[in-house]
């Protein structure tokens, strides 16, 4: 089931703030609209979110009026960046804009229509690259797994709803699960969108893992009862020394898993690699309003003037992972020299792509 899709000139996502109750698809025919979807997380998971950008910046294209390509480059220029403050926080939003904006700068001598036609081919294309990336980061991943199985801990969600299809640390958990591994997975709820609850609970009980979902502050005194062997996390931006950006509550159940001496594993394409910041420190926080505090399912829980602090994100520094895997190789610590080692790598298969 694909999060994000082309379909009828038009940007397609599964609107993931009505599920697991409903299904619904978004058909939406410009930036602003895919913008609103972003902020708002009715498409979520660095991935999607990324190939939802560049699907917004070829509807701005669409929507140039004078339906030229000088006129349609111009307006990138201001376009581009707009997309880009959806969310500040993830890598793969920028990484997917500039990429498609990139693209659009080789082809600019191509008249309009097959300039236009051009980019949502690229943009398809994209959404394909996400797809093959996860199924090959999966891959990586279960091989960590041991073959008699394992109980997995996990937080929020990246599952196929992340990454327009297949999935990140979830899809390493399905991939040993189709290997015939014996797997199960303790899925937190995820405050305060629940994200575990809703859609984590969803995939996983799509793909058929095993799964039992908890509450957010019983995962340490489940490792301490020794019942989680190994804690899969999915990443929104990793840095050059390892440090990583991904949903708050990521650090506390890392600092968690360490003192009882089980094994995390950060998961994410390495496009999320930030190599341009060094550590952790700094990484840009997205803070959130204060309703998403207040109400759960629009009822309110607290007083509605009741002051709020809202961190879409923590960061994890790097000592807390025993690896980070990726679609080119899994890397270890020290993070510094390995993540440099698989950059080689990607380089290599980026430039062969594109040959």
């Amino acid at each position: 089931m694909r999060t994000v899709f082309w379909e009828r000139d038009r940007a397609c996502m599964i609107d993931q703030t009505l599920l697991p109750f409903e299904t619904k698809v978004l058909a939406l025919d410009t930036p602003q609209e895919v913008y609103e979807a972003i902020c708002t997380m009715r498409v979520r998971g660095a991935p999607a979110i990324g190939v939802s950008g560049a699907m917004g910046v070829v509807l701005g294209v669409k929507h140039v009026p004078e339906k030229t390509t000088e006129a349609a480059l111009e307006a990138m220029e201001t376009l581009c960046p707009y997309l880009i403050g959806a969310r500040p926080t993830a890598t793969n939003l920028e990484w997917a804009v500039r990429r498609i904006w990139s693209y659009a700068k080789k082809i600019a001598a191509l008249p309009y229509p097959e300039f236009y036609a051009a980019l949502v081919e690229k943009a398809m294309e994209m959404a394909d690259d996400e797809v093959a990336i996860a199924r090959r980061l999966s891959e990586n991943g279960a091989a960590l797994i041991p073959d008699e199985g394992a109980n997995i801990s996990t937080h929020c969600s990246c599952g196929p709803l992340c990454t327009v299809d297949y999935g990140l640390n979830m899809g390493v958990v399905y991939a040993a699960h189709r290997q015939g591994k014996k797997v199960h997975v303790y899925t937190d709820e995820t405050r305060p969108r629940l994200q575990g609850a809703k859609l984590n609970a969803y995939d996983l009980r799509r793909m058929g893992v095993p799964y039992t979902l908890i509450p957010d502050n019983h995962a340490a005194y489940l490792m301490q009862l020794g019942k989680i062997d190994m804690v899969f996390l999915g990443a929104d931006r990793v840095v050059a020394n390892g440090d990583t950006a991904a949903k708050v509550g990521v650090y506390g159940l890392s600092i968690a898993a360490k003192e009882h001496g089980i094994p995390v594993y950060m998961c994410c394409p390495f496009s999320t690699v930030d190599f341009s910041k060094k550590t952790g420190a700094e990484i840009v926080i997205e803070e959130r309003g204060p309703e998403e505090v207040l109400k759960v399912n629009g009822t309110w829980i607290a007083p509605e003037d009741t002051p709020v602090l809202n961190y879409a994100f923590d960061v994890t520094p790097g000592r807390y992972f025993a690896g980070i895997v990726t679609e080119v190789g899994v890397a270890y610590p020290p993070f510094t020299q390995s993540l440099k080692d698989l950059k080689k790598i990607y380089d290599r298969e980026q430039e062969a792509a594109h040959e």
